[in-house]
């Protein structure tokens, strides 16, 4: 059964047995030292409205609700050092991580994750490029985030590299009709929008990330039937990608607004399981049983 419990993660990931899940993602908290937010909104024609679209169209907004945590800490390697060692412990032998950070922490995190799984098991910085949001005027917008990829044993991992998925050539006349249609590997920079505003993938969850970034992540480094887990799971992206490509998953937060998210996201689906751990306080356990939509 794919569960998803509603916990501190560093307690839930003491009862995952040694050597059981083959391929950890995680986007933790970025340590911005702001409040994430994401406003849900609704838009109508109004010759009175408040915002201008497309044509010169004007629009009335209307505030349908906001999601929102603390993206602070004081001592943020030391929040994580637990958790990737526990992470560590659990994955398997072929197993491995992806962590998924900005710029701001990258550098730290990287000599945190060496020290835990070792430098030589460290097998990619990976580079998500996007291009949307604003543009400063004092210094170069930053458009991009990091993955560390690192393997429990760079000897012995999975990498599916015949079953990932491929991109177009920027000049396919250059390589003949075959390898066009084929289209090629991915490097290790990767240019892939962000999850669109208005699109269909929103859930109105801050710092959702796109299907088809966990997509390829899962599809390079797990096979179907493997275990999948991601102890920040926010608005439950990998467990979505996890069950279109036939893999199991473990999806941990202690956020009532990620958990009300999660519920919309796997409504109606059976394979999934929700579950408030045993270690989550007593004021988060009175708020998910007191809230119809989580449990």
């Amino acid at each position: 059964m794919n569960r998803v419990i509603f916990g501190d993660n560093l307690e839930v990931l003491k009862t995952i047995p040694t050597g059981s899940v083959s391929l950890i993602y995680i986007d933790p908290p970025f340590n911005t030292g702001k409040v994430q937010s994401r406003k849900q909104l609704k838009t109508a024609k109004d010759i009175n409205g408040d915002r201008i679209g497309f044509k010169g169209q004007t629009y009335r907004t209307t505030v349908l609700g906001e999601k929102s945590y603390v993206d602070s800490f004081n001592d943020y390697l030391g929040f994580l050092e637990p958790r990737l060692r526990e992470a560590h412990r659990i994955l398997t032998n072929d197993g491995s991580i992806y962590f998924h950070i900005d710029y701001r922490e990258v550098h730290y995190c990287k000599v945190l994750l060496d020290t835990i799984f070792g430098r030589e098991n460290f097998l990619n910085e990976i580079i998500w490029a996007y291009d949307y949001g604003a543009r400063s005027k004092n210094k170069w917008p930053a458009k991009h985030d990091t993955i560390l990829w690192y393997a429990k044993d760079y000897r012995n991992y999975i990498f599916n590299y015949e079953d990932m998925d491929r991109i177009p050539y920027m000049a396919p006349g250059l390589v003949g009709p075959e390898k066009a249609a084929r289209g090629k590997t991915p490097t290790d920079t990767w240019w892939h929008t962000i999850v669109s505003p208005n699109g269909k993938e929103k859930t109105g969850y801050p710092t959702q990330k796109p299907l088809g970034i966990i997509r390829r992540i899962i599809r390079a480094s797990s096979r179907e039937g493997d275990l999948i887990m991601d102890f920040f799971a926010g608005s439950g992206t990998a467990g979505e990608a996890a069950l279109e490509l036939e893999r199991k998953f473990i999806l941990v937060d202690n956020n009532p607004q990620a958990l009300e998210v999660m519920k919309r996201r796997f409504a109606g689906n059976s394979r999934v399981k929700f579950v408030i751990s045993t270690n989550i306080g007593n004021e988060l356990k009175k708020i998910a049983v007191k809230t119809p939509v989580l449990f």
